[in-house]
């Protein structure tokens, strides 16, 4: 999911868009319930239409307010959502599932009796129901068609020193990837041509911003970058830190990491939260815990638990639990990545490596101290020392607990291969880099996200 609100990273066109459904949702709420309410034509009674007035504006503030949330949880507000109609139909359907129920709840929670909207009959809640799904509709339809068509589309001009620039090269590729941003490169120049760029050119071909390599930077003109103000203007390590969410790990000299603090009292907090809601989870999903352990024992031989061992926080070794998903002896021939539809996974394997059920013990080893709910995800030594060979900079996500969930896992799909984990690596040292609690609770909202719809499991 793109990084936006918390003060750092905003999406201008996904807050219009939550903006525009819950004020919509609420005045349409607003209408409805005072039509409906009972004594809403008995106005005759002083204070009757005001009471009538407030009961509804409350109700329609609980209704709108708590499916904006809903649908933020949800992931409803993901720019990657839009670009496939199949998928916006049925995430607003689930949202709209379980937001009239949250809101129910929360309706109670607050004293507000959603009851009363009932009036007479069904006519009305069904009603109700169905203009405020025909609204969302509307309006995430509208949306996902402006996507598609390119409307929020920002377009981006990437200057590179020459052909053998591989900053740019790999700006380029970035920025031609599809993915949940905005940004998309329309042109490459070099930094003999930056002459060309006049302000009329760039107005004309609607440049919303320019990134400039480091070596570009130093083949340009004097007072060039002067020309180019009505644009917003990037460096190399700048923009794949604002616009890409990522820390360039190829950039040569490149020192992401700022110098080691002691964040003492971040990290009390931070194990506070964890002994608590890991507590509160075991004790919440024992049962579903227990259901799993019977079903792996029923379904193959072998320990219902596998324990292996990761490398945590700088680099200390630690014992990982997860339930078993795959056969006894899947790793007789020694250490492989796990493969799509990998063979050696059992049927109730595949079931709760799908869910992510198999991760659930893991509690364990944040109740231990061990792991954090939120961090780069634990490797093993020997992937550890393979990929620290191969990848700049992989030693450093040792520098935080590692994490059931992390950024790395709600942005890139599961990896499996020395390419993957360097890309991996590039999002991970970004966390690592700009961690605080608002990207550790975006983390955790996206994370629903990622489980409800079975991205990147394997």
């Amino acid at each position: 999911m793109v990084p936006w609100a918390f003060g750092q990273h905003i999406s201008p066109e996904l807050v219009a868009l939550g903006c525009t459904e819950v004020l919509g949702c609420g005045l349409l709420a607003y209408l409805l319930f005072s039509a409906g309410l009972p004594g809403a034509q008995v106005s005759a009674l002083p204070g009757a239409s005001a009471s009538v007035s407030l009961a509804a504006a409350q109700q329609a503030a609980v209704l709108a307010l708590t499916f904006g949330l809903v649908s933020f949880v949800i992931g409803l507000y993901s720019p990657d959502l839009y670009a496939e109609t199949s998928r916006l139909l049925s995430a607003t359907a689930l949202g709209g599932c379980l937001a009239l129920p949250a809101a129910w709840l929360a309706g109670r929670a607050v004293g507000i009796d959603f009851g009363a909207m009932m009036g007479e009959g069904v006519l009305l809640p069904l009603g109700a129901l169905a203009a405020w799904a025909l609204f969302v509709l509307a309006v995430r339809l509208a949306f996902s068609n402006a996507i598609r068509t390119g409307l929020f589309v920002r377009r981006m001009l990437v200057v590179g020193a020459g052909p053998d620039d591989a900053a740019a090269a790999r700006l380029v590729a970035a920025l031609r990837t599809p993915c949940r941003g905005s940004e998309r490169v329309i042109s490459v120049l070099l930094a003999r041509e930056a002459g060309q760029l006049t302000p009329a050119l760039l107005k004309g071909r609607k440049i919303w911003g320019i990134v400039i390599t480091d070596a570009a930077r130093k083949l340009l003109p004097p007072g060039r970058l002067a020309d180019w103000r009505g644009c917003r203007l990037y460096g190399e390590a700048g923009f794949w830190e604002s616009r890409l969410h990522r820390i360039d790990i190829d950039r040569p000299g490149a020192t992401p990491l700022p110098a080691s603090e002691h964040r003492a009292l971040e990290a009390a907090l931070t194990r506070g939260g964890d002994i608590l809601l890991s507590l509160a989870l075991l004790l919440f999903i024992l049962p579903l815990m227990g259901l799993v352990a019977l079903l792996i024992r029923l379904n193959s031989p072998g320990p219902v638990l596998y324990r292996q061992r990761r490398i945590g926080l700088n680099g200390r070794p630690f014992i990982l639990f997860k339930f078993r998903s795959m056969r006894l002896n899947a790793e007789a021939d020694g250490p492989v990545w796990a493969a799509a539809r990998d063979p050696r996974v059992t049927g109730v394997g595949a079931a709760i490596r799908l869910a992510r059920i198999d991760e659930l013990p893991q509690l364990v080893n944040v109740l231990r101290g061990e792991m954090s709910f939120i961090g780069p995800r634990p490797e093993r030594p020997y992937f550890v020392e393979q990929l620290a060979g191969a990848v700049p900079l992989y030693r450093e996500r040792a520098q935080v607990k590692p994490g059931l969930t992390g950024w790395a896992q709600v942005n890139y799909p599961y990896g499996a291969s020395v390419e993957d984990a360097r890309a991996k690596l590039s999002y991970d040292l970004y966390y690592v880099k700009h961690r605080s609690a608002a990207l550790a609770m975006l983390i955790l909202i996206s994370t629903v996200w990622v489980v409800l719809f079975q991205k990147g499991a394997r």
